[in-house]
């Protein structure tokens, strides 16, 4: 039987975890970039589908391809930030599902003949894998920085223009500096956010 985990873990992951506007010059190694996506890929998806596809923009040529598609507000911090994650959902992925899910043999053929199924479906499981990302990113001790201040269609011309992919969100990911840092908004009550039937 699991245990809970215990305090320090718990504060890394959560209580004390910060979105990040700003990040030392820390570079993020490939190979830590592989250890992240080797752990955050056991999270579970729907039908075991993981439509989640993404882009690890490192490169200052990369960097600038994707500024045109943010908002003002998001440039400096992003061209800034070690490493931007696009977080973008793969509209084929039933291609996999074969292989993925053989427990139901009808599964690609029943997701082909949906486009609406396939779009609920991508989207709900990529931004789940998405927050996965940024759990397991945490636990390996590095920072994020969620956000969807950018043009989707913009991105997706830039990065994915055979129409596979799109985007769903960014990431800026690195080593934070708590210097940019807003204070922390609340959150919700639990007799707010809580219902026990």
């Amino acid at each position: 039987m699991n245990q809970p985990l215990d305090r320090h873990v718990l504060e890394q992951v959560f209580f004390n975890a910060r979105t990040f506007n700003k990040f030392t010059a820390q570079a993020v190694s490939d190979d830590l970039i592989r250890q992240l996506f080797e752990l955050m890929k056991w999270g579970p998806t729907s039908m075991n589908c993981q439509p989640g596809h993404y882009v690890f923009i490192k490169s200052p040529e990369a960097k600038q391809k994707l500024k045109n598609a943010l908002m003002p507000g998001n440039q400096e911090k992003t061209m800034a930030a070690p490493v931007t994650v696009i977080v973008a959902m793969d509209m084929q992925f039933y291609q996999h599902m074969p292989q993925q899910f053989p427990a139901n043999p009808n599964a690609k053929a029943m997701f082909e003949a949906n486009q609406e199924l396939t779009r609920v479906t991508a989207k709900r499981n990529a931004t789940l894998q998405g927050g996965y990302l940024i759990l397991a990113a945490r636990m390996l001790g590095l920072d994020c920085g969620p956000m969807s201040g950018f043009n989707n269609q913009m991105v997706d011309q830039v990065f994915f223009p055979e129409g596979r992919y799109k985007s769903n969100f960014l990431i800026n990911m690195g080593y934070g500096d708590a210097s940019g840092n807003y204070p922390r908004g609340p959150r919700l009550p639990f007799a707010e956010a809580v219902e026990i039937l």
